[in-house]
């Protein structure tokens, strides 16, 4: 089986590419899109934790790979400084990143081991899945240093949370990948404030989405794009 199509996973639709929901209060389309893209570019990572999982598992190849992790880690705080990004900011990112790749592998064996029959029949290959990982990984720090300005700014933890709920509602994500979404996404902002409880946090920002959700329905309707 292809690494891209086991990535893809059984029952999985196809990524698209689209029109982004509407940014929270305070900030800008530019600065939600940048987000947005960031948010995106996580769950494309997280999609990579199946086939490493299937790679490891009925090894006895633990879920944990500390070389592996450093290697990441390093070559991000190299591309960072490449790229114009702030390193320190970058690794923390995709320290969480790994966490939550983990986090999602975890749960994977736990329920093939529970359930042998729903495991994965062939073993993928690992490093044409570390080579697709590292691929989304460029990508990941160009957007990290893209979007420095939305992530210092004080509207972030909203803006994060509305790009994750878009991100995670198009990409039909099941529960655990929600929750490892969340938690790839907890060093995103830098502006201070603690982000909100993920997408789930309905309560506290339902106020702030009204505005500006009402004012990007009705710029899309003006370039035909239509309504979300």
């Amino acid at each position: 089986m292809a690494t891209a199509a086991f990535i893809a996973g059984p029952g999985t639709r196809a990524a698209a590419t689209p029109s982004p929901a509407a940014p929270a209060a305070g900030a800008s389309l530019g600065g939600y899109a940048r987000l947005h893209s960031l948010a995106a570019l996580s769950a494309r990572r997280l999609d990579t934790a199946r086939p490493v999982a299937a790679a490891k598992w009925g090894t006895g190849d633990p879920v944990e790979d500390p070389s592996r992790e450093r290697q990441v880690l390093d070559t991000a705080a190299l591309q960072a400084r490449e790229a114009g990004a702030d390193p320190g900011a970058t690794v923390r990112i995709f320290r969480d990143q790994i966490e939550a790749n983990k986090q999602v592998q975890r749960a994977l064996h736990r329920r093939w081991d529970a359930d042998p029959s729903v495991a994965p029949k062939l073993r993928p290959d690992l490093t044409e899945v570390r080579e697709a990982i590292n691929r989304v990984n460029v990508d990941l720090v160009r957007a990290i240093a893209d979007s420095a300005a939305a992530r210092a700014a004080p509207s972030c933890a909203g803006t994060l949370s509305a790009a994750e709920s878009h991100v995670r509602r198009i990409g039909h994500l099941d529960r655990p990948r929600t929750a490892a979404l969340t938690r790839a996404l907890r060093s995103v902002c830098t502006a201070g404030a603690p982000r909100p409880g993920g997408p789930h946090s309905w309560s506290s920002g339902l106020s702030a989405w009204a505005a500006p959700l009402t004012m990007f329905i009705v710029q899309q309707q003006q370039v035909g794009v239509g309504a979300l």
